[in-house]
């Protein structure tokens, strides 16, 4: 049982079917690097959708992707802007150092511009979380804060 097939394998042939191979190798790489690149930023848009839903922003999923891709929408332009603060954090997290002071602060900037007045600093007022008319934490004085938060480095 010797097949022979109905053509000759010549050097012309295996050249395109190396190149064939070579092509299909790089669509291969580009299909899974587009794949990791979608689900990337869909990550990064259920992260921010879920940081932001904890502290009350009500925007969607879509929403957020709809600012990600630069669209408008209509919502509050405070959720808009905690939202654009967020993906502006997101892109800063690799030159961030955790550990350092000045980028925590760094951070406070990125995600506070636009919705308070004293960004990139510490408080210099009292703050507390509130349960309707019923204050349900009340935060340390703001000039305690400083020292805390080295404390919390050291």
């Amino acid at each position: 049982m010797n097949y022979q097939p109905p053509y000759t394998i010549t050097s012309e042939i295996l050249n395109l079917v190396a190149s064939i191979s070579e092509a299909v190798g790089r669509l291969s790489a580009i299909t899974e690097q587009a794949r990791a690149l979608r689900l990337r930023r869909i990550n990064r848009v259920r992260t921010i959708h879920g940081s932001l839903a904890i502290e009350g922003n009500t925007l969607s999923e879509e929403q957020i992707t709809a600012i990600l891709d630069g669209k408008r929408i209509m919502a509050p332009a405070r959720e808009i802007q905690e939202v654009k603060n967020a993906l502006a954090a997101y892109d800063r997290f690799d030159i961030w150092n955790a550990k350092n002071e000045k980028d925590l602060l760094d951070a406070h900037h990125v995600l506070m511009s636009g919705l308070i007045n004293e960004v990139g600093m510490y408080r210099h007022g009292g703050v507390g979380v509130m349960a309707g008319q019923q204050v349900i934490h009340m935060a340390p004085p703001a000039d305690r804060v400083p020292h805390l938060v080295s404390d919390l480095f050291s």
